[in-house]
């Protein structure tokens, strides 16, 4: 069973079959077809316009809070919190959305979705990695696709600060690997309700050696070039810590994460780093409903076939593939909302803000 171009469901066989077999009934309410915008069927096109294409600034009543989330070195990440009436705060979902690879909780993907999550009656907790967002004095260490404790200990500290207990997750790709890694390693915790990805990096070494691919070279300069402003910031802020004298050149990711991420993050290699901090081995520990979007013409986000067997074989994993939608872009047809991926998930934590706790992925109509 294959599905056409405009079908937001699996468009190979094996994920065909996935996915019916979890909702003999059809699709649930939440989830409607992807349409892309006729201009933008093509995954790079998807991916540089949805990066670029503006969005209206937040205008909603904020706090912005540092959270530490490592007490052994001091470490802090910068919040910015958008809370419901505080008569109902403890009442509502909480939404901790955590962005990508050089992001931070301006990037515009978050702004959108944070506007449609508040406006749905959620609070949104909008969290920056370690460093980003211009908080690279707040830790003297780097971010990294395996800190899933750093959301943790952001769940954390808005549970016992105002005593909430009903927390969702939501991550855009190396964000995504993050999310799915914390829900794996916490399995049922009683304060995790949901999870929601976009384009995650669950297998992170081919996603890496997928960047480096001539077609996917401008990327990877892009990223690149942040990440080395970032240490050489680093490196004038905390100078015993960082020294980057005979590096040498680095040109690709991986050699990024073998010469940087590796010695000062305490893994082995490149490799080492890659499995350690893979979200790919504890998927199976996954206990709370959970969404993956991700498009077939993604330029850079690869799954391995076993990785791929685990997502649709998982129970409270529904797993969605669109034959277009590039990178975390999703550029539906206007008539239809253009921004498909952050409605869609939006959907999603409203069915699961009203669901009993022990609803499954596939119980979500």
């Amino acid at each position: 069973m294959v599905h056409d171009e405009s079908s937001s469901f699996p468009i190979n066989e094996a994920a065909a079959r996935g996915s019916l077999a979890k909702s003999e009934a059809g699709p649930p309410a939440w989830l409607t077809p992807f349409e892309p915008h006729p201009w933008l069927k093509n995954g790079h096109l998807q991916t540089l316009v949805g990066n670029f294409l503006p969005r209206p600034a937040i205008a909603l009543p904020t706090e912005t809070e540092t959270v530490e989330v490592d007490p052994a070195d001091g470490s802090r990440v910068l919040c910015h919190c958008h809370w419901q009436p505080e008569t109902e705060r403890r009442a509502r979902l909480t939404t901790v959305l955590v962005h990508g690879l050089e992001g931070s909780s301006r990037s515009r993907y978050i702004q959108g979705i944070t506007a449609l999550a508040f406006a749905a009656g959620l609070n949104v907790v909008r969290m920056n990695m370690r460093n980003c967002g211009g908080t690279d004095a707040l830790t003297p260490t780097l971010y990294h696709s395996g800190r899933s404790a750093d959301v943790g200990a952001v769940v954390a500290h808005f549970a016992a600060r105002y005593g909430l207990d009903r927390f969702a997750l939501v991550g855009y790709s190396m964000g995504g690997n993050l999310v799915l890694k914390l829900a794996g390693e916490w399995g049922e915790d009683s304060r995790l309700a949901a999870v929601a990805t976009v384009c995650p990096v669950v297998d992170l070494h081919v996603s890496a050696d997928a960047l480096h691919a001539p077609a996917n070279r401008v990327y990877e300069w892009h990223f690149l070039r942040g990440l080395l402003r970032r240490i050489r910031r680093k490196a004038e802020l905390f100078p015993a810590r960082y020294c980057l004298d005979g590096l040498g050149p680095i040109r690709s990711i991986r050699e990024f994460d073998e010469k940087i991420v590796a010695p000062h993050c305490g893994f082995r290699s490149a490799d080492d780093y890659y499995y350690r901090a893979a979200s790919a081995r504890v998927l199976d520990r996954i206990a709370v409903p959970t969404l993956i979007l991700c498009a077939a013409d993604d330029p850079f986000i690869r799954l391995t076939p076993a990785t791929r067997a685990r997502l649709l074989a998982h129970p409270r994993i529904r797993f969605v593939e669109t034959r277009h939608g590039g990178h975390c872009a999703f550029l539906a047809r206007k008539s239809s909302g253009l921004h498909w991926a952050e409605q869609t998930v939006v959907r999603w934590l409203e069915a699961i803000a009203t669901a009993p706790r022990t609803a499954s992925a596939s119980q979500l109509q």
